[in-house]
């Protein structure tokens, strides 16, 4: 990080999230308190993106927006972002972005993936379009599940995290796996990869978020940036996912 090159490397981080010390806290004090920390163990003396990890829907959001004016002026971060915001709350904050003259969050990070749709496309989507925001979906891969691997009960347990994929596993769930399967096929790739490039073809997507715990997933995230999806595949997952 010291030596990060610039316009290379960029760094993301939150505040506002419970910690197993501090809930869920959007207050000024508890923001401020927190870059400082996170230049301290990050070893640098900005940072590119801050989120706002969650809500705590009590501080007015003005006061949030104050909090990283100064944070901002200070030279301690450069772009502020949300996730796990209500779309109400997230309104509000970019109405009085605006009316008050503030930082304006530039980025979501919301749930979003093949089979958990409907929440972002109905009450965001609409928002992040009307307000111009870049969009990093977490859950990418909901669990591992769209990358193929949890088809049965049983695959549950290839993985210490596979129980997080047991909802998914349905008559839905297997109609996105076998379009995944398709679509895969004719591009010689994998279910993930194409997972992945279904969520970087929606509008104003910035990229989609994945976690990788082999170099083997990693190279199956990495090669989705250049799978290039045409109108059948994305009738296709689009057909399967809803």
């Amino acid at each position: 990080m010291k030596r990060r090159i610039k316009n290379k490397v960029y760094s993301f981080t939150k505040s506002g999230g419970p910690t197993g010390v501090n809930e869920i806290d959007a207050s000024p004090e508890h923001i401020i308190a927190s870059v400082d920390k996170s230049l301290e163990r990050l070893q640098t003396d900005y940072i590119d993106l801050y989120y706002l990890h969650y809500d705590d829907e009590n501080t007015p959001v003005e006061e949030t927006l104050k909090a990283y004016d100064k944070l901002i002026k200070d030279g301690k971060i450069r772009h502020i972002a949300a996730s796990n915001i209500s779309p109400e709350r997230l309104r509000e904050s970019l109405e009085a972005s605006e009316k008050y003259n503030l930082p304006k969050y530039q980025a979501l990070q919301p749930l979003y993936n093949l089979v958990e749709r409907k929440g972002y496309e109905t009450d965001y989507a609409p928002l992040v379009a009307e307000y111009g925001l870049t969009v990093f979906p977490y859950a990418a891969l909901a669990s591992g599940f769209l990358s193929g691997k949890y088809r049965s009960e049983a695959d549950f347990n290839k993985s210490p995290r596979g129980q997080g994929a047991a909802k998914y596993l349905n008559e839905q769930g297997l109609n996105i796996l076998n379009a995944l399967d398709k679509v895969a096929e004719k591009h010689n790739t994998v279910p993930a990869s194409v997972a992945l490039a279904w969520l970087s073809s929606q509008h104003n997507i910035g990229g989609p978020i994945a976690s990788a715990t082999s170099v083997e997933q990693l190279q199956q995230i990495l090669s989705s940036t250049s799978l290039q999806l045409d109108s059948a595949d994305l009738e296709l997952l689009d057909a399967g996912s809803k």
